[in-house]
């Protein structure tokens, strides 16, 4: 019996095995063109464009920025590719991953690990810059409910906890042209491999 494909052919010319990945066939700009092109919240949010995952994720980064202030580039880079695996995968809400099941995860983690090397990451955060990281995702997932997909401050409260204030002061949600956001992702990246350089 034939074994169905598994891997896609991306924008660079590589052939990523989604069940086999290699950091040999992760390129930066895929992730950067793929992840603007990914709408979060299922494209349900308020504006001209849909907030894509490359605009979350720079958000994210600033964050955790704040959160660890004297972390070294490598952390914040990290940040940054807290979501890359969804330039393949694209983003599913919570509600449809626990549908999905554990599948799900493992794909998530094979993929990310890959990004990771391929970065110069390890292939797994240590658990207190994960903590980091998912607390700055939590608190974009807050502002984005509040600023652009139509949740109450309540429900926000409760799903995501409230964010102290501090951290979110003078940022707001940007919505705008998946090229720009393209392009923000990978000045970004440049910048952040500079200074880990």
């Amino acid at each position: 019996m034939k074994q169905p494909r598994a891997w896609q052919r991306m924008l660079s010319g590589r052939r990523l095995d989604l069940l086999d990945p290699t950091p040999f066939d992760i390129e930066i700009e895929d992730i950067a063109h793929g992840l603007a092109f990914v709408a979060r919240w299922n494209g349900q949010t308020q504006g001209q464009f849909a907030y894509s995952v490359a605009e979350h994720s720079l958000l994210v980064e600033t964050l955790f920025g704040r959160i660890a202030p004297n972390a070294p580039a490598k952390w914040r880079l990290a940040a940054l590719l807290h979501d890359a695996p969804e330039y393949v995968i694209g983003d599913m809400i919570s509600p449809v991953k626990s549908a999905v099941g554990p599948g799900y995860g493992v794909l998530d983690d094979r993929l990310t690990a890959a990004i990771h090397i391929r970065f110069g990451l390890p292939a797994t955060i240590p658990s207190n810059i994960k903590k980091q990281i998912k607390k700055a995702d939590r608190i974009s997932a807050w502002m984005e409910a509040t600023q652009i997909a139509g949740f109450t401050t309540d429900e926000a409260n409760k799903l995501f906890g409230k964010p102290e204030l501090n951290l979110t002061e003078g940022l707001d949600i940007t919505l705008r042209p998946p090229v720009e956001t393209r392009n923000a992702f990978t000045a970004r990246y440049q910048v952040l491999l500079g200074a880990m350089a």
